[in-house]
């Protein structure tokens, strides 16, 4: 197994050094889901939730998640974000939504974490947009699809 890398030789936190990493077209992917009440997903399918469009506020809150990253997680770099796209799917076999994030760069670390948290921010959102009609919906699956670029290479989940 790998050495945790935000730890330095006495146990305690840091921030990786990243500036002797070569600069390399990075990309991750993540996915999650939010499974809810076939009445609940009628409403978000039929575009009839009080707030508004819940796909569409979704995509939005999983681009400002991305780019808040580093605000949110203490040791995420700042990065320099070149793209990020939010795929939402209905899925009545849930029922609900799948969530798929997609964040790229050009840098010296991985964009990771910044796809996970466009992920969880879309599907906390979705959470939010309904949850007057379904408290019980569940957020679930969270992980990464897909990371390539960089030293480490290739992982794909699949």
């Amino acid at each position: 197994m790998a050495e945790l890398t935000h730890f330095d030789g006495k146990g305690d936190a840091h921030m990786v050094d990243v500036s002797a990493k070569a600069v390399t077209d990075r990309i991750a992917v993540a996915a999650c889901h939010v499974s809810m009440a076939a009445q609940t997903f009628e409403i978000v399918s039929e575009g009839r939730a009080k707030k508004g469009d819940v796909l569409s506020v979704a995509r939005l809150a999983g681009i400002m998640g991305a780019k808040k990253t580093p605000d949110l997680i203490p040791l995420c770099h700042p990065l320099p974000i070149a793209s990020v796209a939010i795929e939402l799917a209905l899925d009545p076999d849930l029922p609900g939504v799948r969530i798929e994030a997609t964040v790229k760069t050009t840098g010296q670390t991985g964009v990771e974490m910044e796809a996970l948290t466009a992920a969880a921010t879309a599907a906390l959102t979705v959470y939010d947009m309904v949850k007057a009609v379904d408290r019980a919906m569940q957020i679930g699956g969270l992980h990464v699809v897909l990371k390539d670029g960089g030293k480490s290479g290739r992982y794909s989940a699949e």
